[in-house]
């Protein structure tokens, strides 16, 4: 098949490229790198800097559309797979729609399938905007709700969703708000990754147990992981001896992975049921996951041996006390370590995934 995946979010798209062209099929990845994290891409439509990066950009994209065009398979990363102005994406979603075969959404964003699950469905017990009945205190929350309420984004993102031939979530957290509605075009179909060329669950001898932390400084607080760093600085005040920090800063995707490597655990996605992309790809390094690893991920891929995920309730003390245990007891992390790597040759091998998505398209 011919293949055009557009938009990225956290290397998605790039790593199921890989997978589809593995197995022969012609694959074309259009998107911006996911901005400063700078993913690969054959074809790079980022947006120029200035007052006129929106005009700019679009005059790119139209000498492109004959690039977007005569595809077996359109996969877009979500509704918004450009850094143009709603009205403007929804041109050359009409066109993607007329001049190829079928086009197929991802969940994997912030939309208003999203905002109503977060705050109105009450099918999760915490989310990006509330923990329990409790409305999180985020100053953007208003703002993002007017946006995608009422609006020409709101009614252009359902008609993405009613026209597209099927609609692939990641995450359970996306899934359950997606199946709800279009229960018979949804289908979820986990993240990829590639799995590295030498694995080991086994751990060098270290006086220490270092915890690493990725920080995006715009989303650090909606994301939780302003809470997750104090507490891994407080466990690592109070045990020095035995534990090590490692922060990365908003770095770009090569300069990341460099710095994870040879930590043991990485903390991430306060608010999240089901492991990230970034957390997948520490995980098939034998790094153990502190986050997001509720009983619904696992009945979702039918997972009933491993537990591999140290999950913690959305609060400062359960993060502490996930991590002062690991610290007191590492003597648990070579098996975390097995069981995390398993986990994601099981459910996660990029041509394991690349299957999936080809059935679904198929289908």
């Amino acid at each position: 098949m011919r293949i055009l995946l557009i938009g990225e979010f956290s290397n998605v798209h790039a790593t199921l490229a890989i997978g589809l062209r593995e197995l022969g099929h012609e694959v074309t990845v259009i998107s911006n790198g996911d901005f400063w994290k700078n993913y690969s891409r054959d074809i790079d439509v980022s947006r120029p800097e200035g007052i006129f990066g929106g005009s700019r950009l679009m005059l790119r994209l139209i000498t492109l559309l004959p690039k977007m065009r005569g595809y077996d398979v359109v996969q877009l990363i979500s509704q918004i797979f450009l850094e143009l102005k709603v009205e403007h994406i929804a041109f050359f979603y009409r066109y993607l729609l007329r001049h190829n075969k079928k086009v197929f959404m991802g969940a994997n964003g912030f939309d208003d399938v999203w905002i109503k699950t977060c705050l109105e469905d009450n099918s999760l017990r915490y989310n990006d905007f509330k923990i329990g009945d409790n409305i999180r205190n985020y100053p953007q929350l208003q703002e993002w709700k007017s946006e995608w309420t009422g609006t020409f984004r709101e009614r252009y993102s359902q008609k993405v969703a009613s026209s597209c031939a099927g609609i692939i979530p990641g995450l359970y957290e996306y899934w359950v708000g997606y199946h709800k509605r279009y229960p018979d075009k949804t289908q979820y179909i986990p993240y990829p990754i590639v799995m590295p060329k030498s694995t080991s669950a086994e751990r060098a001898q270290k006086s220490k147990v270092v915890l690493f932390i990725g920080i995006n400084k715009e989303r650090s607080k909606y994301k939780g992981t302003d809470i997750m760093l104090q507490a891994a600085k407080d466990v690592q005040r109070k045990y020095p001896h035995c534990t090590k920090l490692q922060v990365a800063e908003s770095v770009p995707f090569a300069e990341y992975q460099k710095m994870m490597d040879g930590s043991d655990a990485i903390l991430d996605q306060l608010y999240s049921y089901t492991p990230s992309m970034n957390s997948l790809l520490a995980m098939s390094k034998g790094i153990i996951c502190i986050g997001g690893g509720e009983p619904e991920n696992y009945e979702l891929i039918n997972e009933t041996e491993l537990r591999p995920i140290i999950n913690v309730e959305p609060t400062y003390e359960s993060v502490y006390q996930e991590l002062e245990q690991l610290v007191l007891h590492p003597e648990r992390i070579p098996e975390l370590k097995r069981q995390s790597i398993e986990y994601v040759r099981r459910h996660h091998d990029y041509l394991k995934v690349a299957r999936k998505y080809i059935n679904f398209w198929k289908k």
